[in-house]
């Protein structure tokens, strides 16, 4: 008999299950160069504060209309880009949920994300709440990856053993970092290599997916 290399799969959320869509169109609309939503919104010091639960999501965002305020050229049309670029809707890579759901009949899957207070409510809207066993949002535990308590808390709500876990990761940072903690990691930039490390988890019928 061949044991299965993990009792847990870890996995980030925006950048692996989802993709958000570009800005540019609303930015243009609001006097703002291609770019600069993303470049206020996800600055370390204005994002940390949101991922790691000090603010809430809300708050996050306001502040985020007042870093804007000058470059949109007053603070409503500010608000307005924000208000716009929020309503946004990540596509779903199905294949990825695909996978994930999959697995789940062999191994534990928690969600782990460096998320504000609105994680959840934009699970539900997508239909993503069964999608794993846990889900850790950063902004839930108060320290955001790649600090090793995530990685650590992570594993302990799946109650499987670090050495146990595969992490899977867009970000090269957070895939170090698991390493680090003593975790399995994959750092993810394409579907093809996610079914191929998840392939032993599924057994004699593999994952039935197509290449890409």
């Amino acid at each position: 008999m061949t044991l299965r290399p993990y009792d847990a799969v870890l996995c980030d959320i925006d950048g692996v299950i989802r993709h958000w869509p570009a800005a540019d169109a609303l930015e243009r609309a609001n006097g703002l160069r291609p770019g600069a939503l993303a470049a206020a919104a996800f600055a370390p010091g204005r994002l940390r504060p949101a991922v790691t639960g000090e603010i809430s999501d809300e708050q996050w965002r306001s502040a985020v209309a007042a870093d804007l305020a000058d470059a949109c050229g007053s603070r409503e049309r500010a608000l307005a880009a924000v208000r716009a670029w929020s309503d946004l809707v990540p596509a779903v890579d199905q294949e990825v949920v695909a996978l994930l759901r999959g697995v789940r009949r062999t191994a534990s899957v928690a969600l782990v994300s460096n998320a504000t207070t609105r994680l959840e409510r934009d699970l539900e809207r997508q239909g993503l709440t069964g999608l794993a066993d846990r889900v850790v949002n950063t902004a839930r535990i108060g320290v955001a990856k790649p600090d090793a308590r995530v990685y650590r808390i992570a594993a302990e709500r799946l109650g499987v053993a670090i050495d146990r876990c595969l992490f899977v990761d867009d970000t090269a940072a957070n895939v170090v970092a698991a390493r680090r903690v003593g975790m399995g990691a994959l750092h993810y930039r394409r579907v093809g290599d996610l079914r191929r490390t998840l392939a032993p988890l599924f057994g004699e019928e593999g994952p039935q997916s197509r290449e890409r």
